[in-house]
């Protein structure tokens, strides 16, 4: 299939282009040519999506079918979906669970209630006029997403304390649920819905399989690093004490937050590859040691101010 991505050169749209370019596709990324693209050959279209001109370069362009990975707000998806409306086969949209709200029911599953204040609220906005505009479309929602190149500090984060024998602060009792899913996994999902009309006007939650707890996390990373999870130092404080300002002392929210899978995993015959502790250890000997951020300074003053 011809297919655009938007984006391409950043860690899903990496792993989707190697993945794309592999199963035999003809890809094109569109992006501000910052980064060069992850598979060599692989043909580029240079601008930036909010320009209107810049997004006419597309205009002559056909494809089968449009990822896009790093629209945010509908304002931001809007033009390109008219842009290819009636031309396109498939038009796969990167959302996120961070849109569901808040509910005493887990895990979320699609079709829960959304959160009308949550920062991810221009997603929800993007699927709805997705779908009121009669485009086929598939919604991906993610949970956390981990692995090599991930510019979000959520794994590395643990691992910042764990190799330097510091404790690791976690808000609360660290006993809520969350989720991690390996980016090589959610580009899998991903690829799996092209071609299938079963996932045309759909939503599908892609995460991990199962959950764990903050105290849980801090205690496989331990393990993927190689330290004893049983010697881990793990602090409890409650956050509602600190004044951090608009600086996060933990990098996920205090509250469950999973999703239930099951859904991909069937209609998209879709099967992640990675475990949690095989897909840390994927994320630390290929991304953490070989970046060197194992010797690199960090700032701890939060942790500090915690510890004290």
């Amino acid at each position: 299939m011809r297919i655009l991505i938007m984006g391409g050169t950043r860690f899903i749209g990496v792993y989707l282009t190697q993945l794309l370019v592999q199963q035999g596709h003809d890809v094109t990324l569109f992006n501000r040519g910052n980064k060069p693209a992850p598979v060599e050959g692989v043909k580029q279209v240079t601008g930036d999506r909010t320009n209107a001109d810049d997004l006419k370069q597309l205009a002559s362009l056909d494809f089968d079918a449009v990822f896009d990975n790093n629209g945010r707000e509908l304002s931001d998806t809007q033009p390109l979906a008219e842009l290819f409306k009636g031309r396109i086969q498939h038009f796969v949209y990167m959302s996120s669970a961070g849109v569901y709200l808040k509910s005493d029911q887990m895990p979320h599953v699609e079709g829960d209630a959304v959160d009308p204040k949550s920062r991810h609220k221009g997603k929800h906005d993007t699927e709805s006029y997705l779908a009121d505009a009669g485009i086929p479309f598939t919604s991906i929602r993610p949970t956390y997403i981990y692995g090599p190149q991930n510019y979000n500090d959520l794994e590395a984060w643990f691992f910042d304390r764990i190799v330097r024998d510091r404790p690791v602060p976690i808000p609360g009792h660290g006993q809520h649920f969350t989720q991690f899913g390996h980016v090589k996994d959610l580009a899998a999902a991903m690829a799996k819905v092209l071609g299938n009309q079963t996932a045309i006007g759909q939503i599908y939650n892609v995460s991990g399989t199962r959950e764990v707890t903050f105290d849980g996390l801090a205690r496989a990373c331990a393990t993927a690093v190689g330290k004893d999870p049983g010697s881990l130092k793990i602090v409890h404080y409650d956050p509602k004490s600190f004044d951090f300002g608009k600086k996060k002392a933990f990098p996920m929210r205090t509250q469950h937050f999973f999703a239930d899978v099951h859904k991909a995993i069937t209609e998209l015959n879709w099967t992640p590859e990675f475990d949690l502790i095989s897909g840390l250890k994927d994320s630390f000997q290929n991304d953490y040691l070989k970046t060197g951020r194992d010797r690199k300074e960090i700032d701890f003053s939060l942790d500090d101010q915690i510890l004290a």
